[in-house]
């Protein structure tokens, strides 16, 4: 029981646990940034397909 309360002190005076919450949350909010970008990025592509093709479906007399 006393190699088990040294092992809990160690992990708390020790700086890789909020080391890796950090590295966590920067993770976190760099996949956010990259999902909101792509779905920006798909939607301004599908709108330009949209587009070309209503251009297109113009063009050919439909």
């Amino acid at each position: 029981m006393k190699n088990f309360a040294k092992k809990i002190q160690r992990f708390l005076v020790s700086e890789d646990g909020p080391t890796a919450v950090e590295y966590a949350v920067m993770l976190a909010l760099i996949i956010i940034v990259c999902l909101a970008a792509i779905t920006s990025i798909g939607q301004n592509a599908n709108t330009t397909f949209q587009n070309v093709a209503d251009q297109l479906g113009t063009a050919n007399g439909q």
